[in-house]
């Protein structure tokens, strides 16, 4: 027997009623506005009363059609057997909203976790097509791990302190994670010695994390050994503990225990040996155990690399000659003076620098020259060594271009000579001359070293990609990227979302930027270019099944025609470069906006519209993600019943407009309102409510799917006969 969404029993009671009443009369005064009635079988059933007369979506599809729905994959199908129920009797395919993007799937470290997805496909019915969403998009990416990558390398010297402090000292938290915020400020002289504070406020003992302070990711080296300090106090007497993510221990003892007491007093707390066992850290502040005020001295902050060396950027490109001359020109000089000499004559590696002087002369007779990698810059001192010998006792002497300065006048002989020259830089210092026109001799030079001079002997150095390595390193993490998820699911997903939403409003492809506000935002494109989309088909392609269909996606093509004959002309551009796109995705997220009549009627001409001018690209054309927003959380019964005749016309429009055989199907974009994983919680979108009840919009999909109103001969008889 059936089961409906009305009280049957209530209704038999009115029916019992109705025909005692036409018994005693001999006839019923019931009149529809046609012909009077004489039986309760004709009595017409209310929209609601139809509802749950409906069979399963399923029912209603024509041959060879997908019905898919867009699914909260976790706590609704996964973890709700009742909204599970529904979409495994309503739909063919599914696409799940959040958890197959590369956010989900890729961690910070670049490794990929399948775990979540690979449950959730064993739990999925082998009927149901799972569709892929989505490989390349701007949103839902692990920004911090793509930024890291192409991020510039920075060595750290002994001593240098690790941890960026600006973003507390400006009290803007920028980067940092805080728990319990209410309770985390920076307090202005509040620091040891007149300096700025971190003021955390546990006003309930609880958990050592429920008061948290967490860094940013802070670049490490693998194995490298580090020492956390800083200075603390408290109001009274308390507890805290510092944890970490990213070092072989994160929650390490400190004086013999978890914990470190704090009193009214500054004090000094040590972290002596953290090992780090990966590339990133972070350090968590954690003062929630015990109530009370407390106090962090910013200033004192300090994370350092036990390990770290004295290093220098070498401001010559070339300066082993190991390989060839690359670099270095002739400026002054007889033809051929310059030569790479044999590993004999290096000083170490495989080659040196060779310039023959044949006849004496004056210093800038016989010039060799390299530019610096970057200027010298004003203000900072710099030293200029290298190695250098002669196959008889001579002279010679450095210059610099641009900005020219002069060495004194150097003697070389048989033996290796070191030779050092510290200038300081005016920021108009271009490059480096050797002047060896003075006394005619055969000069060897060797480990040529151009760097600036820091205190200490080193300091922290950052050496920014070039935008060559970064273009070549996020192409790589595309392919990667693409490459694993395909191959990991190829057994089971056979039609991918390659690209999502890549169009402006005004129909160009979306530039992209390099850096944005939100924490899941990256743009492919800005590093890629307009045949970003060209390599991920590319890329998906070849790690797809034969036969496998690949879609690119975007939405408002029902309401902005650029936007819609803009992909329309992506497409074209994408297999003018050799790729094929199988089909085009339209979002369609349309809406009955305050049931304008106007509106809709204008809504109803681009959905025409959008479908007629994808119908001609000859592409497979997919409903990606369909769903009606009513403006309301609890619309009336009149925008209820608006709502049901959008869903029914767009599916109509698709059937009437795109032929048969690009048909791929349609997507109806979540489940039921409200919070069970709709992505307008503020609106009521859905074909069913929040309570997993049946809205009129279910009829409007079911009379759309089947071609005709399935419930315009029902009445009361229909349903006795549905129940016998």
């Amino acid at each position: 027997m059936k089961q409906f969404k009305f009280i049957f029993p209530a209704i038999i009671l009115l029916m019992g009623s109705l025909v005692t009443s036409c018994e005693d009369n001999n006839e019923f005064s019931y009149d529809d506005g046609r012909t009077p009635l004489t039986d309760v079988r004709d009595i017409p059933l209310s929209d609601n009363e139809k509802l749950g007369l409906y069979e399963n979506l399923l029912e209603y599809l024509p041959d060879g059609f997908l019905l898919g729905c867009g699914i909260d994959m976790v706590d609704g199908y996964m973890n709700s057997e009742t909204y599970r129920n529904l979409v495994n009797a309503n739909f063919n395919a599914v696409t799940v909203g959040y958890h197959m993007k590369h956010g989900a799937i890729v961690s910070s470290s670049g490794t990929y976790n399948f775990q979540t997805v690979d449950n959730f496909v064993n739990a999925l019915p082998a009927n149901i097509d799972l569709f892929g969403h989505t490989l390349v998009w701007h949103q839902n990416q692990n920004k911090s791990y793509l930024n890291r990558l192409i991020a510039p390398e920075v060595i750290a010297a002994p001593g240098a302190n690790l941890v960026d402090l600006s973003a507390l000292e400006d009290g803007s938290f920028t980067g940092w994670n805080v728990n319990n915020p209410s309770g985390i400020t920076v307090e202005t002289g509040g620091g040891r010695d007149g300096g700025d504070a971190v003021r955390l406020e546990t006003s309930t003992a609880g958990n050592e994390w429920d008061t948290q302070l967490t860094s940013p990711e802070i670049v490490a080296t693998t194995g490298h050994t580090y020492e956390l300090t800083f200075w603390i106090k408290s109001d009274a007497a308390g507890q805290g503990r510092v944890s970490f993510a990213g070092m072989d221990n994160n929650y390490p003892w400190i004086n013999g225990g978890a914990l470190f007491d704090t009193d009214g007093t500054w004090q000094k707390i040590t972290y002596p040996d953290l090992v780090a066992a990966s590339d990133v850290v972070k350090i968590s502040f954690d003062l929630g155990k015990v109530a009370g005020v407390y106090y962090i001295d910013i200033a004192s902050i300090n994370l350092t690399d036990k390990d770290a060396e004295p290093t220098y950027v070498n401001l010559i490109a070339n300066g082993t000659f190991d390989t060839d001359l690359t670099g270095w020109a002739k400026y002054n000089g007889a033809d051929n003076c310059m030569t790479q000499a044999a590993q004999a004559d290096s000083y170490e590696g495989t080659g040196a620098l060779q310039v023959e002087n044949a006849t004496d002369g004056d210093e800038w007779s016989t010039q060799i020259h390299a530019d610096f990698t970057t200027d010298l810059e004003d203000g900072k001192d710099y030293e200029i060594s290298f190695m250098i010998r002669t196959d008889v006792d001579a002279t010679m002497r450095c210059s610099t271009t641009g900005n020219a300065q002069y060495q004194s006048t150097q003697n070389t002989s048989a033996a290796w000579t070191k030779i050092t020259w510290e200038i300081a830089g005016h920021g108009t210092e271009t490059g480096l001359n050797f002047d060896l026109g003075k006394v005619a001799a055969t000069y060897y030079i060797d480990n040529v070293i151009v760097k600036e001079i820091v205190e200490g002997g080193g300091g922290t150095i950052i050496i920014e990609k070039t935008w060559e390595e970064k273009v070549q390193i996020i192409d790589d993490a595309m392919r990667d990227w693409i490459t694993e998820m395909v191959n990991h699911y190829k057994n089971r997903v056979h039609d991918w979302d390659v690209v999502n939403e890549p169009m402006t409003e005004g129909g160009n492809v979306r530039p992209g930027q390099a850096t944005t506000e939100a924490a899941d935002e990256f743009y492919w494109q800005y590093y890629l270019g307009n045949d970003y989309a060209v390599k991920a088909f590319q890329y998906a392609r070849a790690a797809s099944n034969p036969g496998d269909k690949l879609f690119i996606n975007d939405y408002n093509l029902e309401t902005n025609n650029s936007k819609l004959e803009g992909i329309i002309n992506y497409v074209n551009y994408i297999e003018q470069q050799g790729q094929t796109v199988d089909g085009i995705g339209t979002q369609t997220h349309a809406y009955i906006r305050n049931a304008d009549e106007s509106t809709i009627d204008e809504m109803k001409a681009g959905i025409d519209n959008m479908f007629t001018k994808l119908a001609a690209t000859g592409k497979l054309i997919k409903v990606s993600e369909l769903d009606i927003r009513v403006g309301s959380t609890s619309p009336s019964p009149d925008l209820l019943e608006l709502q049901s005749e959008m869903y029914r016309y767009v599916i109509e429009s698709y059937v009437n407009n795109i032929p048969p055989a690009q048909r791929y199907g349609i997507t109806i974009w979540g489940v039921s309102d409200g919070n069970n994983g709709s992505w307008l919680e503020d609106d009521a979108p859905c074909v069913w409510d929040s309570n997993y009840n049946r809205k009129p919009a279910y009829m409007g999909v079911a009379n759309g799917l089947a071609g005709y109103d399935v419930s315009a001969d029902w009445d009361y008889g229909y349903m006795q006969d549905t129940q016998d």
